[in-house]
């Protein structure tokens, strides 16, 4: 049976919460983002808990516990009186990466770490819980409280997703290749058991089209908040919002599917040295890729959170590192958006799309038709976006003092932008100038590509 976890506490929360003052509001989103991760885990045996299938993944039990240790190190540690830390050796084992709270213990042997317990990680969450509750109560309106729970509630949801991304890795590494969770793709296309030939389901997705952008001297980035904790809340690296000059553009309306890229595998993608960056093409060498990452070596299939299905060629390609992505675009006779581009496209409109709550944990096809032929599709969940920009500071970005100004700055070298949320995101954690980043190797994560050219 899988290990039972508290997921009643959302009701408890939604019962006790009878103010609609904002302390109250706290608290509620508090217990719902900590009820969500452990409703993530609900499909899982506790054997699933603990194993860690490669050193960028990390075994389902050390986020929940990470998780909690961050809520502990910054929040109880430091604010809430008296407070005695749940085990002095959490603190090694949990934390990921703050230098500046002390020794780790080492990220690719995760995995090793039977002990503690399953059982004692839940007591554990239960204990800071009990805490933050605590907390909350007693200094209900302050603002820096309130801004470093938002911090840590964020938090929480970005490992949510990576709960999802290590968990289906995981899975794809055993033979038996078994299934998070059987319902898992609820609302895309229903697939034969045993397909015929060598091809995939013929595609049914709507061509392509290229909506123009004026270019200009135009602002991205988030916002200044002032100050005010109940504005919406943003990473620091999506500030200080800028201007900057941007030329015309076009972007594709909709994401790069599976069935296109399979045309890309089958006209030599991966075996044409021009098409790749010198990076790109040593990488692809070094490791034998010939295709995205869970696509089986016939091409007819590929391995998901619900198990092992039939390639659906109208589904958004996914699993693709940046250099893949790139090299797609090359061959396309197209290029990535920019994230400048991305983010000016994205601006002002809504966030839905097939996100978390969706509960499909796959990217779907784009709709086969709209109402509005100009309506850019995909944009916020089904599979992040590369971009063209390296993850650098914006200008005049300042990282913040202490433990918590190593969250994003220190890793501004190296790695890629990445837009737009998953299938794996929460819908209130993504938006427009919401910057994810990866190094360009990365394939693990619900990672596609939109097209993008010069108007």
């Amino acid at each position: 049976m899988a290990l039972t976890t508290n997921t009643s506490v959302t009701d408890r929360a939604n019962a006790s919460a009878t103010s609609s003052t904002r302390p109250a509001r706290r608290c509620l989103r508090y217990r719902h983002v900590r009820a969500t991760t452990l409703q993530l885990c609900e499909p899982l045996e506790v054997e699933d808990y603990v194993v860690q299938s490669m050193p960028d993944a990390s075994p389902a039990k050390w986020h929940l516990a990470h998780t909690s240790w961050f809520f502990e190190q910054f929040l109880l540690k430091p604010m809430l009186s008296g407070y005695q830390a749940y085990h002095e050796d959490f603190e090694y084992l949990f934390n990921s990466y703050y230098q500046s709270v002390g020794p780790m213990h080492q990220r690719p042997r995760r995995g090793l770490l039977s002990r503690p317990t399953v059982q004692e990680i839940m007591r554990y969450r239960m204990h800071v819980d009990r805490h933050i509750e605590s907390l909350l109560d007693a200094h209900a309106d302050d603002d820096q409280l309130a801004a470093l729970l938002e911090l840590g509630v964020n938090h929480e949801q970005q490992h949510q997703e990576l709960l999802l991304t290590d968990i289906k890795h995981l899975f794809s590494c055993n033979p038996l290749l078994p299934a998070y969770r059987s319902a898992a793709l609820r609302g895309t296309a229903t697939k034969s058991a045993a397909p015929t030939g060598d091809s995939a389901l013929p595609s049914m997705a709507r061509p392509m089209t290229f909506i123009a952008f004026d270019g200009g001297v135009q602002a991205i980035g988030a916002p200044s908040r002032h100050g005010r904790p109940d504005e919406r809340f943003c990473f620091d690296n999506e500030q200080p919002r800028h201007r900057l000059l941007v030329a015309p553009f076009a972007l594709a309306d909709r994401l790069v599917t599976s069935g296109e890229y399979l045309d890309f595998i089958r006209d030599g993608g991966y075996r044409r040295a021009t098409l790749w960056l010198s990076d790109g093409w040593q990488t692809v060498t070094r490791h034998g890729w010939n295709r995205p990452l869970y696509w089986s070596e016939s091409l007819d299939a590929e391995f998901t959170l619900a198990g092992l299905q039939d390639l659906d060629n109208d589904t958004p390609v996914s699993h693709l590192s940046y250099y893949e992505a790139d090299a797609f675009a090359r061959w396309a006779g197209a290029r990535l958006p920019t994230e400048a581009e991305w983010e000016l496209a994205a601006a002002g409109l809504p966030v839905q799309g097939n996100l978390l709550e969706a509960g499909t944990l796959h990217p779907r096809p784009a709709r086969a038709h709209c109402r509005d032929r100009s309506e850019l599709q995909q944009l916020f969940g089904d599979t992040w976006e590369w971009t063209a920009s390296p993850y650098v500071a914006y200008p005049g970005y300042r990282s913040a003092s202490g433990a918590l100004g190593e969250y994003n700055g220190k890793f501004m070298c190296n790695q890629w932008v990445l837009r737009g949320g998953s299938c794996a995101t929460p819908a209130e954690h993504i938006r427009a100038s919401y910057r994810n980043f990866f190094y360009p190797d990365t394939r693990w994560q619900f990672a596609g590509l939109r097209l993008a050219c010069n108007a």
